[in-house]
């Protein structure tokens, strides 16, 4: 009997949450193929990158599960205060408490193992489109292969069913807490609206403005963990604080009635928003605090996609490139390795030189927007202290400025395709990184190199700014291109070889070259450069990468694969609070429709008509639903838009700062559409069959 009457309210509470069984299948689904990630990854094994994948899916699970047991201890708590009179009818009848938990904690389990099963036939297939959207990243074919693997399934079910268990049982032992009297009266007690100093409460929505203001001013400021810490306890209480005051705000409005109170239908929306804010104050903050981790996870993840779309290919231009830190080797080792594993089309082994001054490492550290007024005077001259430190100490660049011969650069444009270029005894070229030949492209006016041994000055020629491996390779940022005489004057710094081979490198050339080398290898099994006082990166401090030896064929799907662990994660986390927080408010909005049957009837009889009624519905719905995703568009703007910003000047993503914020705000609001609508064609039907 039992079990037949909680299979009849399971299946009743399908029809009255389906939004929330969609949303735990949704997340099912998506937990399936993310934690597959983890124990049958195909990608992983072509990589040594110390499980970095497995971590961060690890992690993004553990922040989920946490989401996702909130979302339905919520939800059951919920559903127990929405049918207390039901259980306390069922007391009434002569049920012991026991046997009511028990009733309910079973169609419970009935209704999220429902949604597991559906979720984890659909986890299936989404990991297919999951791997096959990896495999494409990091340029491998990817074969159709439906498997099932036991630790996938376990984790999952672990995950799900602790969240489950969890909620069930801490509503279970407040179930035994409550007596007939407390089960009839609790849905009462929770619509009451008590309404006790409200003209002081108010000063809160202006305080809490002040405060997000605040916040946008110091954000840039933060330099340490313990300010990052404050700040962010800060935000969140000013989130909550925020509800608290725009409901009290919107009261005293009505009670002194504005002059908008009375227009149209004004007066029942601001009362119906008042009293759902005050009533749902802790809940709609939490909510606005998700939509602001969504919003900032998408945003980060769409900048390192953008990274990997447009300026990745840009980081190796050369088919194989290897450096020496003695300027006379001979790369006999490596070539030998080369040709034996490659059809080798040229190999051209060069050196970059030194004058042993920093002249054009001054004027970098000095103009780049990168760099502020680090390395100037208040006057804005050089501070030649802090460059000297900073050039023994942080090898962004070099302690000397790095300088190539004509003839070297020529060889090198023509392996990669470029025009040939020419100049004069008496002057230099520039080749610099592409993301900074705007700040670059003016440095002949002010700066003209001093020739090496005195012998006069070398004015600029030229900034050229096509690919050509400046992450330490060929400079840090920047090389000088100078007559083949003038190297005459100088001394070689470091040894360098560049290949051109036919087709595809084969897979394991880069680590037979690290091979020949006694370093150790990093983490990711490559063989890094030293800082020897000739060895630099250059400033793209989000993403660089300064090994010994680099073969394009190898390095990008490695970097790919690397920029995949971060990318996938946080789409995944913004993906589930997304729809966490918008399954509370959709299921909220369709179990009030429910008690809205007598306020509609009203409004109805007072002679509005049905499509009046659906319009304030669509308002009512409207106001209810962006109040938390506008103030978590607005808390998270200035956030994004400074990280934005920064990247794109340290990584030269060509697109607009702003950008990853707007493709962020539409991806969300898209998903947003969907539950709104769906809500909205709930909420209508339920109004429509009650007033008929």
């Amino acid at each position: 009997m039992l079990s037949k009457l909680a299979f009849r309210n399971m299946k009743r509470s399908i029809r009255d949450y389906l939004v929330y069984m969609l949303t735990m299948t949704v997340v099912t689904a998506l937990m399936y193929a993310f934690n597959s990630l983890i124990f049958q990854n195909d990608v992983n094994q072509y990589f040594e990158l110390e499980a970095i994948m497995e971590v961060m899916i690890g992690l993004a699970t553990f922040f989920i599960v946490l989401i996702v047991a909130w979302l339905i201890n919520y939800m059951v708590r919920f559903m127990l205060e929405k049918r207390s009179s039901e259980f306390g009818i069922y007391l009434l009848l002569g049920m012991k408490k026991k046997m009511v938990a028990r009733i309910y904690m079973r169609e419970n389990i009935l209704l999220g193992g429902v949604s597991f099963l559906i979720g984890i036939l659909f986890g299936v297939l989404l990991r297919q489109a999951l791997l096959a959207v990896m495999f494409s990243m990091v340029r491998m074919e990817y074969r159709l292969s439906v498997s099932f693997n036991q630790w996938t399934i376990l984790l999952t079910v672990l995950c799900y069913s602790g969240c489950y268990l969890l909620a069930l049982f801490r509503c279970r032992r407040k179930f035994k807490k409550m007596n007939i009297h407390d089960l009839m009266d609790a849905k009462r007690r929770n619509e009451e609206i008590k309404e006790k100093r409200e003209g002081a409460k108010r000063l809160l929505l202006p305080v809490s403005v002040l405060f997000i203001l605040a916040f946008w001013t110091v954000f840039s400021m933060l330099s340490n963990a313990g300010e990052i810490a404050l700040f962010l306890i800060g935000l969140v209480i000013t989130i909550y604080l925020f509800y608290m005051g725009l409901s009290a705000w919107i009261i005293c409005y009505v009670r002194k009635k504005g002059n908008r109170v009375y227009q149209g239908q004004n007066l029942f929306l601001l009362r119906q928003f008042a009293s759902k804010v005050r009533t749902m104050q802790f809940t709609m903050g939490t909510l606005t605090a998700l939509f602001t981790l969504a919003l900032m996870g998408a945003s980060i993840a769409l900048m390192f996609s953008d990274y990997e779309n447009t300026v990745l290919e840009e980081k190796f231009p050369f088919d194989i490139q290897v450096n020496s830190v003695d300027p006379s080797d001979d790369f006999a080792d490596e070539i030998q390795v080369i040709e034996e594993n490659t059809k080798v089309l040229k190999l051209y082994p060069y050196q970059i030189y030194t004058d042993n001054d920093n002249q054009v490492n001054a004027w970098m550290l000095t103009h780049l927007r990168a760099w502020g007024t680090m390395y100037q005077r208040k006057d804005g001259s050089p501070d030649e202290r802090k460059i000297e430190k900073m050039l023994k100490e942080e090898g962004v660049y070099c302690i000397y400025d790095t300088y190539m011969g004509i003839t070297d650069y020529n060889e090198l444009r023509s392996m990669l395709g470029y025009e040939q270029v020419t100049i004069t005894g008496g002057e230099y070229l520039l080749h610099i990184k592409p993301r900074l030949y705007e700040e670059v492209k003016a440095i002949g006016k002010d700066l003209q190199i001093t020739d090496a041994g005195g012998a006069g000055k070398l004015s600029c020629a030229g900034v050229y700014r096509e690919p050509f491996s400046q992450d330490g390779h060929n400079g840090g940022d920047y090389v000088v291109v100078v007559p083949d005489e003038v190297l005459n004057r100088m001394t070689p710094y470091y040894a360098e070889l560049a290949a051109d081979i036919e087709g595809d490198a084969p897979l394991g050339l880069n680590k037979e070259l690290d091979a020949l080398t006694d370093e150790e290898p990093d983490a990711a099994g490559h063989v890094m450069r030293e800082m020897e006082g000739n060895s630099c990166c250059g400033s793209d401090n989000i993403i660089s990468y300064a090994a010994v030896n680099m073969v394009r064929d190898n390095l990008i799907p490695e970097v790919k694969f690397m920029l995949a662990s971060l990318i996938i994660p946080l789409f995944y986390i913004g993906l589930v609070f997304v729809c966490v927080a918008v399954t509370v408010l959709s299921v909220q909005q369709l179990s009030d429709s429910a008690k809205y049957k007598f306020r509609y009837d009203v409004l109805a009889k007072l002679g509005l008509e049905r499509r009046q009624i659906h319009q304030l519905i669509r308002k009512q719905l409207g106001a209810y639903y962006l109040c938390p995703a506008a103030l978590a568009i607005i808390i998270s703007g200035k956030m994004i838009l400074f990280m934005s910003k920064g990247f794109v000047i340290m990584t030269g993503v060509p697109v607009a700062s702003g950008s990853f914020f707007v493709k962020s705000i539409a991806l969300f609001f898209g998903i947003y559409a969907v539950y709104y609508v769906v809500t909205y064609i709930g909420f209508v039907r339920n109004v429509d069959e009650r007033n008929r």
